[in-house]
């Protein structure tokens, strides 16, 4: 079923957006999506430094305007797992946080992560011939290249010397390993939302998921053996149960497979309840929506974290963790070394990070608020479905940038 897929995607941390059209692929038309909602679009392409080749959409100016004789600051908004740009314009013009941040006068940027359909692109490597070589990244790498490679690109086209940033779940992993892995970073950020970010690990909610994650090593050797690399790839066919794509079955054809799907979150996470997300006409917003897709490697370096009770960098074995880290441990990922202002969002509700886990990182980072959402029932997905918030999480944003801004 369309809601039953649409739930395995967003609750492991992303989503997709309406189709806007019939017939036609909403991811693929983010601008064209923008534009006929009555505002300027751009896209934009960016090579990183390993020679992926990432799509950025841009809303310049506000609703029904063209040009803007005042500096409007920029804003660099990166998605979740599984999920694309298409996440921060879903909700519509009164709705979503781009939307909303470009009439407050902001020059909007959103980024597509590695591997996603709008950045499956490479300068050298064919992503359906080369597929073990070209899907072989996590979201370290996205963290430190693609992020960074996107931030310099806005900052360099813009001319601003920093730029704010927001990271819903695994966009705010993403940032965690940039600022910390990278922490000159932290200097070229004036602000930073994290919308449900992902980190530490010592008290993960889910205990179907947490039990499943004990094999996660074992179950992803096993899922490359058999060729599967890439979730959600471009020949997935919505029309079939979860995981099925042309001629090929993800979730049932083979035991290995099956377990990958478990790991995902397939049976643990569907659920029946159409008004989960708060919202009046769920099955709307969503019908026909596309997935952005990801890397496996993605989704197991969650959790191998789940299963350590960590946040650390990939975990390749006891000898191959003393060739490449001199230890044989991974490292953790030092939050004290990010010292950017930051304020970390968070429900009561979310079955994917628990509330100690981002009292945790807020007391690990220097410069570190948490603001817990004034609604318990608000969920993970929330902070990009839900309409209300605006009200509890977006107005609260625009205010801080704003003051920041001096504007």
């Amino acid at each position: 079923m369309i809601r039953g897929t649409f739930l395995i995607s967003l609750l492991m941390c992303g989503y997709s957006l309406p189709a806007g059209r019939e017939e036609k692929s909403a991811l693929f038309e983010v601008p064209e999506i923008i534009i006929s909602n009555g505002y300027q679009a751009e896209r934009h392409h960016v090579i990183t430094p390993d020679g992926y080749i990432l799509e950025m959409h841009r809303i310049p100016f506000g609703r029904h305007q063209t040009t803007s004789e005042v500096r409007r600051p920029a804003v660099f908004l990166m998605h979740g797992l599984l999920s694309a740009s298409n996440s921060y314009i879903a909700l519509g013009p009164e709705y979503s946080i781009s939307y909303n941040l470009a009439d407050a006068g902001f020059d909007v940027w959103m980024g597509n992560a590695r591997g996603n359909r709008l950045s499956r692109r490479h300068t050298t490597l064919d992503p359906d011939v080369d597929k073990s070589e070209f899907f072989n990244f996590s979201w370290e790498e996205i963290g430190m290249i693609d992020v960074a490679a996107m931030i310099d690109y806005v900052l360099e086209f813009t001319g601003e010397e920093k730029l704010h940033y927001v990271g819903h779940s695994q966009g705010g992993t993403s940032f965690l390993v940039l600022a910390s892995m990278r922490p000159e970073y932290n200097e070229k950020l004036s602000s930073v939302n994290l919308l449900a970010g992902v980190g530490y690990m010592n008290h993960f909610p889910n205990k179907n998921l947490g039990a499943t994650a004990l094999l996660t090593d074992v179950i992803y050797v096993a899922a490359l053996a058999v060729g599967f690399v890439e979730v959600y790839p471009p020949d997935f066919d919505r029309s079939l149960p979860w995981g099925k794509t042309a001629g090929t079955d993800r979730c049932t054809g083979n035991l290995e497979t099956q377990y990958m799907c478990d790991l995902i979150g397939v049976r643990h996470l569907v659920r029946e309840n159409e008004s989960v997300s708060g919202t009046s006409d769920f099955l709307d917003i969503f019908e026909g929506h596309d997935i952005g897709g990801a890397a496996l490697k993605q989704i197991a370096h969650y959790g191998q974290n789940i299963r350590d009770k960590a946040f650390r960098r990939w975990n390749y074995g006891l000898i191959q963790n003393l060739r490449i880290y001199g230890k044989v441990a991974p490292p953790a990922y030092d939050l004290s070394l990010i010292t950017a202002n930051v304020t970390m969002h968070y429900t009561v509700n979310d079955i994917l990070l628990d509330e100690r886990d981002v009292l945790a990182m807020a007391a690990d980072m220097p410069n570190t608020v948490v603001r817990k959402v004034a609604r318990d029932t608000f969920l993970h997905e929330d902070f990009v479905l839900a309409k209300d918030v605006k009200e509890l999480v977006t107005d609260f944003m625009i205010e801080s940038m704003l003051q920041i801004e001096h504007m």
